[in-house]
């Protein structure tokens, strides 16, 4: 008899999305031992030399060190090369920072034009120009630095709070996403006919849900190319932009009730900074109620790459002599550093703020919240390095994927603005909260 074939645990760590896991509970367990306390942050500025606080460079050099020497043990376990790793990450650290120190200019800061957007027209600017040097190529490496990102979003992602808002914020986020998702994906397959539905899921999700993380999940789940997810993610930032500066001042200028008008912009931008930015507009409680509809919006990040993961599967991505799809081909589709962001939630919702409590977790959460930010940084920049502008051209010409997104968000714009007045107004709930 053939023996038994035991369970394969080696993917744990000769994958990607596995490392992602890993890499963001390293930085969880330093934050929550007390070992990383602070992290390199860029000071507001209107002249450059108030950008740079005390102590920055020191910092600057643990953060390039600490994450050159344990992004490489990864890369290493994966079978790549370390060496060349090593040598190219401090210049892809370095861009990343230059992205970082535009993001804290207060002019852009006022417009909310945030790291992403300037790391990834630094690295079209180089990508584009000079060409990005093959020796660099080995840390260009957009999907890892991503991932890792979103496992530290999973930590702001804090059950106590969204209950906060109780079923109201529950409706706007969770009843008015899955339909503008479903709208979105018929009218780019069935009306726009988009040629490929991995493209269009990725920046209906963009849009939908939030932007850049959801781009990322969704195209994981569904095998998008690098160049769609890119697309969608340039699209999604520019159009946040207008959105963060448009939708507060319409709010204030229509004598819209401030916490319907702030349910309406959590539920709508695309970015969690942008909402957070734009709430502030309409006073702390818009800022709470904006935020904490976006925070329970980006929940379905892992429940929508779960889902899409089983539907291309079983259904796109079927080759014709499957009948069915098994279970295993699920979970191979399936984008595990999902499971790393869920469960950096579960734990610091019912392990830390139990045990710790609030202030120490906001002490935490001050260190996991920058350390997205770099990995961000660091993937923006690879992303712009790693495209060309007559590539990302092709997927943007007829317009199509910008009648998408118009169409798509003027949808979903109008369907959360019902859905705030009736939850949010005092319609269907009092206004309890």
């Amino acid at each position: 008899m053939p023996a038994k074939k035991g369970i394969d645990w080696s993917p744990l760590w000769k994958l990607e999305d596995w490392w992602a896991v890993w890499f963001g509970f390293i930085g969880i367990i330093l934050a929550a031992t007390g070992i990383l306390t602070k992290v390199a942050k860029f000071s507001t500025w209107s002249s450059l030399g108030e950008a740079f606080p005390e102590g920055i460079w020191i910092r600057l050099l643990v953060l390039l060190v600490g994450m050159a020497v344990i992004f490489a043990f990864g890369v290493r376990c994966m079978g790549q090369n370390a060496g060349n790793f090593l040598i190219a990450f401090p210049v892809v650290f370095v861009l990343a920072a230059l992205a970082e120190i535009c993001a804290a200019n207060s002019v852009a800061k006022s417009y909310n034009l945030e790291t992403a957007l300037w790391g990834l027209i630094i690295g079209l600017l180089i990508s584009n120009t000079v060409k990005t040097p093959a020796w660099l190529k080995p840390a260009v490496k957009t999907e890892m630095y991503i991932k890792t990102g979103l496992v530290f979003l999973g930590c702001e992602i804090l059950f106590n709070r969204i209950l906060a808002l109780g079923l109201p914020g529950l409706i706007v986020a969770w009843v008015v996403t899955p339909i503008v998702v479903l709208f979105m994906f018929w009218f780019g397959d069935r009306i726009l006919k988009l040629e490929s539905k991995e493209f269009n899921i990725t920046l209906t999700c963009a849009t939908s849900v939030c932007g850049v993380s959801a781009a990322i999940a969704a195209g994981a789940a569904s095998g998008a190319k690098k160049d769609e997810v890119g697309v969608a993610i340039t699209i999604s930032l520019l159009f946040t932009v207008l959105m963060m500066v448009v939708m507060p001042a319409f709010i204030l200028l229509i004598g819209l009730d401030p916490d319907v008008g702030a349910a309406w912009i959590g539920g709508t931008i695309d970015s969690t900074g942008a909402v957070v930015a734009a709430g502030a507009f309409l006073g702390q409680r818009g800022l709470e109620i904006s935020s904490v509809v976006k925070m329970i919006q980006n929940v379905l990040i892992g429940i929508l790459a779960f889902v899409i993961a089983i539907i291309w599967v079983t259904k796109f991505g079927r080759k014709e002599s499957s009948q069915h799809a098994s279970a295993k081909e699920i979970w191979i589709r399936f984008p595990k550093f999902i499971l790393g962001f869920v469960g950096a939630s579960l734990l610091f919702s019912f392990v830390f703020i139990p045990t710790v409590g609030e202030a120490a977790v906001d002490g935490y959460l001050s260190v996991t919240i920058q350390l997205r930010g770099w990995c961000f940084a660091l993937a923006f920049v690879s992303i712009g390095l790693d495209s060309n502008f007559k590539e990302l051209a092709s997927y943007v010409k007829g317009g199509k994927p910008l009648i998408h997104y118009i169409v798509g968000q003027s949808f979903n714009l109008a369907l959360t603005l019902l859905m705030a007045w009736l939850c949010f107004g005092g319609v269907l709930f009092p206004k309890t909260f």
